[in-house]
Order: C-alpha cells, then structure tokens, then sequence
C-alpha cells in the first residue's frame, strides 16, 4: 500500500485543515483522518503502519498520552507528532515522554508547520517550546473587553481560553467547572458573536486582544 499519514483530531474542522495542507504540501503521501483513538486504530489495521502520525494531545476522552505510548509502543517506526494549542510546557514534556517524536503549536505558522512535518518524516525531531504566552502584545491589536462584545466575566474568562485553542475538557480543568458548563458558555458566545464555530470567532477577533480586568 502507498505511504500515508495519519491526522487523529476530533475537531471535525481542524482535521480537515490540516489533511488539505498536508495533501498540497506532501502528494506523494495520502492523508487519512481518524476522529478518535478507535477510529485510528482502525485506520493501521486497515492500511498497516502510517508514514507519520499527527494526534492531537486533548481528545474528548482526555490527554492523548496513553495512545501515544501505544502507537510508539506498536508501531515503533512511526514518528509520532503531537499537535495541540494548549501553551503549557508541561503538555509538551509529557508528549516527549511517552513517545512523540515532535510536538507542533496549533498557532504555528503554516510554513512551520510544514518544516516540522518533513523533519520529523527525515528522522529528526521537532520540539520548539511556544512562546505565544511570553511575547508583549503587539500595538496594531485593537484592546477589546468581554463586556464591550456582550459578554459576561466569565464567558470573557472561556473566550480567552478558546481563543487559545483549548478544547472545552482542558477549559473545564483549567477553570475548574464542570464540562458541560463550558460547552453551555461557549454556545452563548458564539451566539452573542454572531458566529457559527469556534474557527469563526477567532477570525473574527483576530486584531484584538481580549482583556480581562
């Protein structure tokens, strides 16, 4: 069977971001999509060892650290990259530890993103620690609060965290709410935004920086 790489995301929308990429930058590979841990290993049963493989580090089931072992553990020849667009160090080390061979920001730039994939499809490694929570704000962005786009303290607070990337399970255990609770919260402001899906509201807001009193 011809090469392929394998992209585990269960956002439906940034899966198919990054399968469209890659199949432009890379047509030699194919690009498969799983949307859970099952739907992946199903995926090797089918088509045998991917070229590479691209998980996400927070699935709907939790941190994705016991599946990365896994696929190092059974498929010892796959470079494994994690993506993810939490800015905690700590993601990135347990990442290392159990197995992947990279760990990519999901607020790289598109060319990084492609330099890393090939590094990591020659062997090498690629972890870049993300400095997006230490740089200052750049002037050009427009200072907005929650209550100037309609929004409560709170629903600023799961703003913030969404504008990071973080899927509603790490907001949860960083605010220390329940799931459902954030999932609530992040309908009300997509309403109040006008907006459909997450991707919307961070293309909307891209210019301003969010600020929490």
């Amino acid at each position: 069977m011809s090469a392929y790489a394998l992209i585990l995301d269960d956002h439906p929308l940034v899966a198919r971001g990054v399968a469209e990429f890659l199949r432009a930058r890379l047509p030699q590979l194919e690009v498969v999509v799983a949307g859970g841990a099952d739907d992946l290993l199903r995926w090797v049963d089918e088509r045998g060892t991917p070229a590479i493989a691209l998980i996400d580090f927070w699935l709907a089931e939790g941190a994705a650290v016991g599946l990365i072992a896994q696929v190092r553990s059974h498929y010892p020849g796959t470079p494994i990259a994690v993506i993810s667009g939490d800015d905690d160090p700590a993601v990135m080390e347990q990442a290392r530890q159990a197995g992947a061979q990279g760990f990519i920001h999901k607020q790289a730039a598109p060319e990084t993103f492609g330099v890393a994939v090939e590094a990591l499809l020659s062997g090498q490694t690629w972890f870049t620690p993300s400095t997006l929570g230490s740089q200052p704000p750049r002037n050009r962005d427009l200072p907005v609060t929650p209550a100037e786009l309609g929004l409560s303290a709170r629903q600023g607070e799961i703003l913030a965290l969404v504008l990071q990337g973080l899927p509603n399970k790490r907001i949860a255990l960083q605010l220390d709410i329940a799931e459902s609770t954030v999932k609530e919260h992040v309908t009300g402001i997509l309403e109040r935004l006008r907006v459909r899906t997450r991707v919307e509201a961070i293309t909307l807001l891209r210019g301003r920086r969010l600020e929490l009193s």
